[in-house]
């Protein structure tokens, strides 16, 4: 079984402000293994020699700046991403809580899944923006920024280009929600204890596990997805893929035929690299903004300790111990009024 139990300590902006700054600094940080990544999946010619010969090839043509390309977007979508991901979960999960707030553990990963292709589809174009923007040789750049790169696809290639390969993120969350899963529910098998007792290093630990082994099973439909994103005729190498194609059958079948079914996995190497120092940053990040915020609504002494203040009750709201701050303050101001006369 899973609870949700979302932290109320916190403010909704506050809770939105530490998601959105640990994911763009994560983000950030990780933007070149992402961007190897990607351009083996769309099979552009830095990747044809391995996964460190790639760093090697895309210094060399574009220079330090290239490892950055398409990250501004991708920090972009992350703020609407998180907005609609976390309203739908949220949405999906009280629908299936009972009455004491708990939700089985097959339902919790199906809503994240159905939560997931929701905020998907509501930001989808700027993903393909990203892809555009990585496939392009920056020295020889076919779009400049994320304004012009989602005015000149609707321009030239029509509103269905900026959902190119949608379909494929639906099919990919099938096999991406069985991994996890699989992962979350051996957890007692693998730890030999309940999952109440875990530690966050634990849990830590098995974030990473389930992302690897679920993105590990979904990774063909991303890369065939991110071959349709980049492909356009009109651009200079059909947009830097490596197999030319009608459709997503025919991609399936072109990269199979032509390269392999390994191919499939290109870049799965940047990939798993990427989670551990991803999910580190992100919760490291997470947990900081948190203290922040935690010390300013008076629920800690520190920001930079969880050492809980005392005399205030945890289970209250922000607002709520605004309020009595405010009311004992008054009666403070008043009794010291009172002493004087």
């Amino acid at each position: 079984m899973a609870t949700v139990k979302p932290d109320d300590r916190l403010t909704r902006s506050q809770g939105f402000m530490c998601v959105g700054f640990a994911g763009v600094f994560s983000k950030t940080v990780t933007s070149p293994l992402e961007l190897v990544k990607i351009k083996s999946q769309v099979g552009t010619f830095h990747c044809k020699k391995g996964f460190l010969h790639s760093f090697l090839v895309v210094y060399q043509n574009e220079g330090l700046r290239g490892f950055w390309k398409g990250n501004l977007v991708s920090c972009l979508r992350l703020f609407p991403y998180s907005a609609v991901h976390l309203a739908t979960y949220k949405h999906i999960v009280h629908l299936h809580m009972d009455e004491l707030g708990y939700i089985s553990q097959w339902r919790a990963i199906l809503a994240g899944g159905l939560a997931g292709v929701s905020a998907a589809l509501a930001t989808y174009p700027l993903e393909v923006a990203e892809t555009r923007l990585i496939a392009q040789n920056c020295r020889e750049p076919t779009y400049r920024g994320v304004v012009h790169t989602l005015s000149k696809i609707y321009q030239t290639e029509g509103l269905r280009t900026l959902y190119s390969g949608f379909s494929l993120t639906v099919l990919g969350a099938f096999p991406f929600s069985i991994g996890c899963y699989a992962v979350y529910v051996n957890l007692d098998k693998l730890w030999r204890e309940p999952q109440f007792r875990f530690t966050p290093l634990q849990n830590f630990i098995n974030g990473c596990l389930a992302a690897g082994i679920a993105q590990t099973f979904s990774y063909p439909f991303e890369t065939v997805k991110r071959k349709m994103q980049a492909q356009n005729p009109r651009l200079p190498h059909y947009g830097g893929a490596d197999v030319h194609f009608t459709g997503m059958l025919d991609c399936f079948r072109q990269v199979i035929r032509n390269k392999g079914i390994l191919t499939l996995w290109s870049g799965i190497t940047a990939n798993m690299i990427k989670i551990v120092p991803y999910f580190g940053l992100l919760f490291s990040c997470f947990e900081m903004c948190k203290q922040v915020c935690l010390y300013r609504n008076g629920y800690i002494v520190s920001p930079l300790s969880y050492k809980l203040a005392p005399g205030v009750d945890q289970s209250m709201g922000p607002t709520e111990v605004e309020e009595v701050k405010r009311y004992l303050k008054n009666r403070s101001f008043q009794s010291q009024q009172g002493s004087r006369w």
